[in-house]
């Protein structure tokens, strides 16, 4: 703790430096099949018609826009189970509203076809050059 700080505005600090280091994405893959996407919603009524939005942040264009009443409700989150027509090493913007408009959810969306936990941006593009390291000194 500096001098002249007090003790409150010391764990204020910790708190918003460790705060920024946890960032969170979905990410989905490029397929056909019906994938899940888990969410906390601000608000949430079951059974109430919710529009759900992918937006391509490079496009713009819609890539998913359907309005849907199967939004399942769990204990701490909801889900929503649908097929994602989004392709690979793209970013989407996903919005999740009432039908007057009013957003209940926000968040970015990464579509790959690799393992979240082993994601390498140089997957299949990136080689090491190899070399017997013979030089000749005249």
């Amino acid at each position: 703790m500096k001098g002249g700080e007090s003790p409150f505005f010391y764990v204020l600090n910790l708190t918003k430096e460790t705060f920024f280091y946890y960032y969170n994405m979905i990410v989905l893959q490029e397929s056909t099949n019906a994938q899940t996407i888990k969410f906390i919603p601000r608000e949430f009524t079951s059974g109430t018609t919710y529009n759900v939005k992918l937006i391509n942040d490079v496009t713009g264009a819609n890539t998913y826009n359907q309005n849907t009443t199967s939004i399942s409700e769990n204990l701490y989150y909801n889900q929503l189970s649908a097929i994602f027509n989004v392709k690979k090493e793209n970013t989407y913007q996903m919005k999740v509203s009432k039908t007057d408009g009013t957003v209940i959810f926000k968040d970015k969306v990464f579509c790959t076809n690799q393992t979240a936990t082993t994601y390498s941006v140089n997957e299949s593009e990136y080689t090491s050059p190899s070399s017997n390291n013979d030089f000749i000194i005249l």
